[in-house]
């Protein structure tokens, strides 16, 4: 494996229907904290709670000073998929987004690839499924929230209906605006060679 290799990562957002995936191509290195900023991108969360990513019962995490459990993860910034896959054997790795709700994530690795010429990753090649709000409670409160914005006589149908955009709707997803999230991300990340500067004689 090269240092350029891309893997192609299908992640599926579990315990929810409809179902809600996304396709990602990124680099095989790439760091675990970046890995989180691109799931956080593709899927259309707002990255405003903590994360874990875990694998063969080791977690990683980026490290907040201020939520004093620091010591129960590996530092993200200082770990790349590749060597975690590598290490532990396997092809699965879990992604835990917002400790309170509880969204899970499986992120399985389909196939290393080589990258395209002049393409900058990562990116998002396929997207299925709107991401459920955050903080309507998880799965269950999910699950409960498009129960009563389908029934007009539901008691909470107003209320839920005026806190959500008129336009919810749990099956359709804008895959241009996500896209665009994560090609900043390349963008940020693409390695811009230095430029050299000539002494003048």
């Amino acid at each position: 494996m090269n240092a350029a290799t891309i893997a192609r990562l299908k992640i599926t957002l579990d315990d929810v229907k409809p179902v809600v995936l996304r396709r990602v191509e990124v680099p095989f290195d790439i760091r675990l904290d970046r890995l989180h900023l691109t799931i956080q991108a593709a899927m259309g969360w707002t990255n405003s709670h903590l994360y874990e990513i875990r694998a063969g019962g080791v977690g990683w995490s980026t490290p907040d000073p201020d939520a004093g459990w620091g010591g129960d993860f590996m530092d993200a910034r200082k770990a790349q998929l590749g060597d975690i896959l590598e290490d532990i054997g396997t092809k699965t790795v879990k992604y835990l987004y917002d400790f309170g709700d509880g969204w899970e994530h499986t992120i399985k690795i389909e196939r290393l690839i080589d990258p395209e010429p002049g393409m900058l990753y990562p990116r998002l090649i396929e997207a299925k499924g709107h991401c459920p709000p955050e903080d309507v409670g998880g799965p269950w409160g999910y699950g409960e929230l498009l129960e009563a914005l389908a029934d007009p006589s539901h008691e909470r149908h107003g209320e839920l209906k005026e806190w959500l955009a008129d336009d919810f709707n749990p099956h359709v997803v804008d895959i241009d605006w996500l896209s665009e999230d994560v090609a900043d991300l390349a963008q940020r990340w693409s390695r811009q060679p230095a430029v050299k500067r000539r002494r003048s004689a």
